[in-house]
């Protein structure tokens, strides 16, 4: 009985609780309402002075002036590539730099480590003149590998610090019965470790990606004039003219923009899920 009643009791919070739930995701998930939504409008509707949450003449025209756009596909596979590369070169990186800092002891270790805070802490705009210049000194202004390189570098401490908490939770006991059972030091890298930590490579590789398909600012900075090596988010500007600007080819091309994100996100969702628990519980 005395369960039942402390369980009645908590129903009014819970239910509290879970209407702020619904409230924040609502509040979260509608400017993505707005933007699919305006995708669909036709142009007077979207350049009305009285907007309406719907539409009752959906239209697919922001769309084709999007797919129709010259050099899009072009800018879709651009991004891909670069997105796709910070992941996989930030991960390898990043899980043999957290295994390293965590399971061998050298000179500066700690140093190390606090260095890779530090480095996380800049902000990215105050080093983006820096970059530009380097970039032109190493000649890779106008290709993609300026813009690989800095979100690399830029995701590296945020991932290794997260991984550093995944190969410090498996016990050392499994790496010395694994030595005694003769596995060399790389098959239990590759073969025992890596499997562990996957959740965590993979939650790492979610931010890493989002940072990557998303970047405006490298793009403009570091792509001056070879159009041909621009990103998704620099096609956006072709729709966006101060005289008169098209916000249907904005909204259609942002929502093109997101599908491959989320997309990326339902495929890793559950080791995603996985991966935040054990860090926090780490």
């Amino acid at each position: 009985m005395r369960l039942v009643r402390l369980d009645l009791l908590r129903r009014p919070w819970r239910a509290a609780a879970e209407g702020a739930a619904l409230l924040i995701a609502a509040l979260v998930a509608f400017p993505l309402y707005w933007m699919v939504l305006g995708a669909f409008k036709p142009a007077g509707e979207i350049e009305s002075t009285e907007p309406r949450p719907w539409t009752l003449a959906p239209s697919l025209d922001s769309f084709r002036r999007v797919f129709g756009q010259q050099d899009f596909g072009r800018y879709f596979v651009n991004s891909l590539v670069v997105a796709c590369s910070v992941v996989i070169v930030s991960a390898l990186i990043a899980f043999l730099a957290a295994t390293a800092v965590t399971r061998f002891r050298f000179r500066f270790r700690t140093t190390l480590l606090i260095m890779f805070l530090v480095a996380q802490t800049v902000p990215v705009e105050a080093l983006t003149i820096p970059l530009f210049f380097q970039m032109r000194d190493f000649g890779l202004l106008n290709t993609l590998g300026s813009l690989i390189l800095p979100h690399i570098a830029f995701s590296l401490p945020f991932a290794i610090w997260m991984l550093r908490g995944f190969v410090k939770a498996v016990p050392e006991a499994l790496e010395e019965a694994a030595y005694i059972d003769g596995a060399s030091r790389a098959r239990f890298l590759w073969q025992i470790l890596f499997p562990l930590v996957l959740p965590g490579l993979v939650a790492t590789s979610v931010f890493s990606f989002i940072s990557a398909w998303n970047d405006f600012l490298f793009a403009k900075s570091f792509i001056i004039s070879d159009t041909s090596q621009s990103t998704l988010p620099m096609a956006l500007l072709v729709f966006y003219k101060p005289d008169e600007p098209d916000w249907g080819g904005v909204m259609a091309a942002s929502t093109v923009m997101t599908i491959p994100v989320l997309v990326f996100f339902v495929l890793v969702q559950r080791r995603l899920v996985s991966g935040l628990g054990g860090a926090v519980k780490d």
